[in-house]
């Protein structure tokens, strides 16, 4: 994947790479254009928080890189995720 991605294709990625959690994710109204991450348990506990910048989100490698990040962090705190790739 080297064109850059959209901000919904950025979502639908990071989505996908917190599962089986839930990762809820939107862009704070202040227009700096940063995408914020939240995951949650079921029980909808916060397990992991990522702000990612727009210029992170829109470079497929630099997505990829912030989210494997982010995916070890919620390891470490001992919630096993499912396997991702980024898609290509």
């Amino acid at each position: 994947m080297n064109a850059p991605l959209r901000f919904n294709d950025a979502l639908l990625i990071a989505g996908h790479a917190f599962e089986p959690f839930q990762c809820v994710a939107w862009a704070p109204q202040d227009g700096n254009g940063e995408l914020s991450l939240t995951v949650i348990d079921r029980t909808n506990t916060r397990i992991g928080r990522k702000q990612i910048p727009s210029s992170a989100y829109c470079d497929p490698a630099q997505l990829a890189h912030l989210l494997e990040q982010a995916r070890a962090e919620i390891s470490l705190g001992g919630y096993d995720l499912k396997p991702w790739t980024m898609p290509a």
